[in-house]
């Protein structure tokens, strides 16, 4: 079957049965009337007042009360549950069911356990033909930004999707992920949750073919770039995390949203911790509805975490109010332009809109894809649009935003795209406005520009509270090693602590040593010896000499797994400052040590040693 008939006949069917937002009708309704009159529901989440005692008995009280038959299936993130019904029921009347429940007093909150679709308008049937990415109107501005940054691979973007299938253009950019459809039947993988999160084809419904959509997706994201093959993903390093939540006729809300707390790093009942935590999340998936309590729960906690989500606007041509995710506040949600900058004719619109990217015109959105109908066959790649193609260019933006300036938190880096949109081209056809598709088409150049790493956070890490611990050659009676890792570089009340002083007059070397408290990073270490008026120090400065009890010649070195290496600038001979600074290239080490050759009055004195670098 040629693949743009098979999957457009996919959307047909899908349009026929479920509530798969789209550009164009095919029976004379809207997909929002379309999906309430015809989604079988029979889960719901159910959120209970207290936590004592199993939900089942709770649930069979509850049942026979209001004359329901009502199912423990799993706990879920949130602390929430989800309950299956003791028959099907139409969207609409799953309302109905859930607002009788609700009235009783055992039960906080409870909404239906809906299923969401991937947003995909698929076309028929690499460079050179990636428009999105550098035409002057309707591209986002990639080539410039390419200068400033291609990513980083401290960085982790989450795509929460139908899975990843093996693509040779995707290779060494996908980190293990976990696949959380709980549906043996709309998995297509013969299982239910686990920790293959491979596109194993979303096929079977209604007929239709696999999209491989989150394939597509990661593609537009991250295909590995500048190797001579295929496409260019937009961040060339980081990471890719496939969160597997789309199956057979789409996936539920409830496996949704432990996928995205699961994504962000925060624990799932009965799924291992993530150990590559997201720090943006596209969510190139959807249905119809205003943001619900169980998907804005969702969103808080993932935000809260420092994480910024995107998502789709949805493929309806209505107002994304009534979408969900995309109306639920704290996500960045992506309208759909064209090749010229218009608005996409099936894109969704509105004051929830955050911001505009390329999803549609010319050919599409070309990507990485598999030449599978049913289950995955040979690489390939093909143009896709929709609102859900618009999706990544901005998450992928976002994390080169991050690779350069990992602090900025989810608000921050929303108005800095904002701040940053290119402004709507007009005479388009169908023209954007703010008032319709947010504040612009997102230009990656623009928005990077000016953003620099912030100042790296620095710690003593030779400090006895930061775990810092000292030992001597020697130590005279008074003056333990102890003393040069306390904080006082001033050397208050010595003699009674307030620094060291070695036990062997006028035989050198004398050794003092900081051990760490593991492997750490440095980047500079501090001495100061003895003032000469160390009855009444001063706070010492680089300028401050001494004459009377300083030492004279010294190296200060780090250990580096087999021997002692002086740093870089670190052999001193002939000296007479209170305060000697040492910085160099980041060095990684367990432990450092000043080696003294001479001091003043035939004794080595020191009353303080800092390393600082990063725990």
């Amino acid at each position: 079957m040629n693949r743009s008939i098979g999957i457009f006949a996919l959307l047909l069917a899908l349009f026929a049965s479920l509530p798969v937002p789209a550009g164009a009708n095919v029976d004379g309704t809207s997909p929002e009337q379309r999906g309430a009159n015809t989604e079988v529901v029979d889960r719901f989440i159910i959120k209970f007042r207290d936590s004592i005692g199993h939900p089942q008995l709770k649930l069979t009280a509850i049942g026979s009360t209001f004359g329901e038959r009502l199912t423990h299936v799993r706990a879920m993130s949130g602390g929430a549950q989800v309950v299956r019904l003791g028959r099907r029921v139409m969207r609409r009347e799953a309302h109905d069911v859930a607002r009788s429940l609700s009235s009783d007093p055992r039960i906080l909150a409870i909404e239906p356990d809906l299923l969401m679709h991937p947003l995909l308008v698929p076309n028929d049937t690499m460079y050179s033909q990636q428009w999105d990415l550098f035409e002057p109107h309707g591209g986002i501005n990639m080539p410039a930004a390419w200068d400033i940054t291609t990513g980083s691979a401290s960085i982790t973007v989450a795509v929460i999707d139908t899975g990843i299938s093996p693509h040779a253009d995707l290779a060494g950019r996908v980190v293990a992920g976990y696949d959380f459809i709980g549906d043996v039947a709309a998995s297509n993988d013969g299982d239910g949750r686990d920790s293959d999160a491979r596109d194993s084809g979303d096929y079977g419904c209604s007929g239709s073919a696999s999209s491989w959509h989150g394939t597509h997706v990661a593609g537009t994201i991250g295909a590995a770039s500048n190797n001579g093959v295929g496409v260019t993903g937009i961040n060339w390093v980081s990471k890719l995390l496939p969160v597997r939540v789309l199956g057979k006729c789409g996936g539920y809300t409830s496996d949704i949203v432990d996928g995205m707390r699961w994504a962000a790093g925060i624990p799932v009942p009965g799924v291992p911790v993530n150990p590559t935590p997201a720090r943006v999340e596209n969510l190139s998936l959807g249905g119809d509805g205003a943001c619900s309590a169980t998907f804005q729960s969702a969103v808080n906690d993932v935000v809260a975490r420092g994480t910024v989500v995107v998502v789709a606007a949805g493929n309806s041509n209505a107002d994304a109010a009534n979408a969900q995710p995309a109306s639920c506040n704290g996500v960045i949600t992506v309208a759909a332009t064209t090749r010229n900058g218009g608005r996409a004719s099936f894109s969704n619109f509105g004051l929830t809109i955050t911001i505009a990217a390329p999803g549609a015109g010319g050919n599409g959105i070309l990507s990485t894809l598999n030449s599978g109908t049913t289950t995955p066959g040979a690489d390939s790649y093909a143009y896709y649009q929709g609102t859900s193609m618009a999706t990544p260019h901005v998450a992928a933006v976002v994390s080169l935003m991050l690779s350069i300036d990992p602090s900025q938190t989810p608000a921050q880096v929303t108005q800095r795209l904002r701040q940053a949109a290119r402004a709507f081209p007009t005479a388009t056809g169908l023209d954007c406005t703010t008032a319709l598709c947010g504040a612009g088409i997102v230009d990656a150049t623009a928005v990077l520009a000016g953003l620099t790493a912030p100042a790296p956070v620095t710690t003593n890490v030779a400090l006895q509270a930061n775990g810092g611990n000292v030992v001597a050659s020697s130590a005279y009676p008074g003056y333990p090693a102890s003393a040069v890792n306390n904080g006082d570089r001033r050397g208050l009340n010595w003699g009674a602590g307030g620094g060291w002083n070695d036990s062997t007059g006028s035989s050198w070397p004398d050794i003092v040593q900081v051990n760490f408290s593991g492997t750490k990073s440095i980047t500079e270490i501090n001495v100061f010896t003895l003032q000469d008026a160390y009855s009444a120090p001063l706070e010492p400065t680089e300028a401050l000499t001494f004459s009377q009890y300083g030492i004279t010649d010294f190296d200060v070195q780090y250990w580096n797994g087999s021997v002692w290496v002086t740093v870089p600038g670190g052999s001193v001979a002939g000296n007479n400052k209170v305060w000697r600074k040492f910085s160099f290239s980041a060095i990684s080490t367990n432990g450092i040590r000043v080696l003294v050759n001479g001091g003043v009055a035939g004794y080595s004195r020191i009353t303080e040693i800092e390393a600082f670098g990063t725990q």
